[in-house]
């Protein structure tokens, strides 16, 4: 029995207690808001050029479109969240979904193929980014109940017909999750994913692996907590499974360069969607969330074909 105990002591002083601290530390620093301004509307990483570049090249086009700007917010899950919604006189609004640490003004940049494309937009704070509330990133468990309700805000208080998503990164598998659920309304008629990963655990690894730091034991803590505060299976679920029940619509954008969500992968969702409307358009030149800066014609060019492809023509209200 002391044996036992001293084994156990061992383990704990050497294996669990580092490994609940350390991994409690990193899933904080990943996935929690823990102090005022965290993930705000301000560039999350001023110091990468093409991060920076398409920020300027957002925020000069909006500037034009102040006029058929309103902010707008909801409540879902407890939490009030914001949004502005750009509206031309369509019956139709794509909804841009940002991915982690981004808020609405990172949205800018990727609107402008959809006024291109004869759409109203709306750009949203994700709950705990920008001025919506809320304390923990849940990688798009619980965050796609909040695209559903944005999407029933538009159709019942806007007046839009259809309703169509975009997602960045983890963006993606939150529009995903919402297009694929029992719960999406039926204007909500198909969804644009950029740079998709099959879950979180295999892009939150090649994170690690790209920044040479420990992964192991560490990451196994960092998924335990994401599974207490977020009840969210990283490694068994996501868009690997999610998929599977998606019927709706979808444009999988995917860099070859993507250094966070495996290209390789990436064709396995696409392989295994049962969707019979689905296109995989790839881009040679770019990393992760970085495929539109490197070839703007191409990746607008496939939204406009996409969106006409399932609702054209746009139709004035």
């Amino acid at each position: 029995m002391k044996i036992a105990l001293i084994v156990f002591l061992i383990i704990f002083v050497l294996f669990l207690f580092p490994g609940f601290l350390v991994g409690g530390i990193v899933y904080t620093i990943v996935l929690v808001r823990n102090k005022p301004g965290k993930w705000g509307r301000e560039i999350s990483e001023p110091d990468d050029e093409e991060l920076a570049r398409m920020y300027r090249e957002g925020e000069a086009w909006i500037k034009g479109e102040e006029a058929y700007r309103s902010e707008v917010s909801i409540v879902s899950d407890g939490f009030r969240l914001a949004g502005e919604f750009y509206d031309y006189g369509y019956d139709r609004t794509a909804i841009i979904v940002p991915g982690r640490m981004e808020a609405l003004r990172y949205s800018y940049y990727y609107a402008i193929p959809y006024k291109g494309a004869a759409c109203n937009f709306l750009v949203i704070d994700n709950r705990c980014h920008g001025l919506s509330e809320g304390t923990f990133n849940c990688i798009g468990y619980k965050e796609y109940r909040d695209v559903i309700a944005w999407a029933k805000f538009l159709h019942d208080e806007k007046g839009q017909k259809k309703i169509f998503l975009h997602g960045i990164c983890i963006g993606s598998s939150t529009t995903l999750f919402a297009a694929a659920s029992n719960e999406c309304p039926d204007y909500v008629v198909g969804l644009a994913v950029d740079g998709i990963y099959d879950c979180f655990y295999s892009s939150f690894l090649r994170h690690m692996e790209e920044q040479k730091r420990p992964k192991y034991p560490f990451i196994w803590f960092v998924l335990l907590y994401i599974r207490v505060f977020s009840h969210a299976d990283a490694v068994g679920d996501g868009p690997k499974k999610r998929i599977l029940n998606l019927q709706k619509p979808i444009l999988m954008l995917h860099g070859r360069e993507d250094q966070y969500s495996d290209p390789d992968k990436a064709q396995k969702l696409y392989d295994v969607c049962p969707s019979k409307h689905k296109q995989l358009v790839w881009f040679e030149k770019g990393g992760h969330s970085r495929i539109r800066i490197n070839a703007p014609e191409q990746y607008d060019a496939a939204i406009k074909a996409f969106i006409d492809s399932v609702d054209a023509p746009a139709k004035k209200m």
